[in-house]
């Protein structure tokens, strides 16, 4: 479902989809194999909770829940109000609290040096100026804070490889660590094209 005027990166563009979001199998998680395989990874991605940690373009909420599952403190930030209106309808139905905030990913409306983590699930490749968000982002996390971006580079040809994600990273982390996630389970379904994390850590 698509606005007549929106495109992809415009709130009103994923307003207009979030009432069909979840129904991806990696976008919902509502297939329980494919949400214990992305809680797996976070619970080998993240520090050991609680940690502060901000689930930036965040969408329907999906990872966000999951974090905040594991004992984490979670603050959500998309610029789609209808993605924040069902992810606060999600948590509401799980018994869990995450902090939703409608804002702009790559400015978003927290408090410097407050964060432990920085998450992004297929976020970065869509910001206008990814390489000044990630500036941005070092601001607000705490030394030795760290960012777990899942990124990808599509059969489309859109997205982003996985050495430019990493040239992103470079000028902040002291250590980044790349892996490929080309688990079905994580997905859905088999994939061709290449996903990935890339985790770096601030001195």
């Amino acid at each position: 479902m698509r606005s007549t005027d929106a495109e992809p990166g415009d709130a009103a563009y994923w307003s207009a989809v979030a009432a069909t979001y979840d129904s991806a199998p990696d976008h919902g998680l509502a297939d329980p194999g494919v949400r214990e395989a992305w809680r797996q990874r976070l619970a080998q991605w993240l520090p050991e909770p609680p940690a502060s940690v901000a689930s930036l373009g965040c969408g329907t909420g999906s990872l966000a829940l999951l974090a905040a599952a594991a004992g984490h403190h979670v603050t959500g930030v998309d610029f789609a109000a209808a993605m924040i209106d069902r992810a606060r309808s999600k948590a509401e139905a799980a018994g869990l609290h995450v902090r939703y905030v409608v804002g702009d990913a790559a400015r978003p409306p927290i408090i410097p040096g407050t964060l432990d983590v920085v998450l992004l699930r297929h976020v970065l490749w869509a910001l206008p100026d990814p390489a000044g968000a990630v500036a941005q982002w070092v601001s607000l996390l705490r030394p030795g804070g760290r960012f777990v971006f899942v990124e990808g580079e599509w059969s489309t040809g859109a997205g982003l490889t996985s050495d430019r994600t990493q040239a992103l990273l470079e000028p902040h982390c002291e250590r980044i660590e790349m892996e490929h996630l080309a688990d079905p389970g994580l997905w859905g379904r088999p994939i061709e094209d290449d996903r990935y994390v890339a985790r770096g850590w601030l001195g």
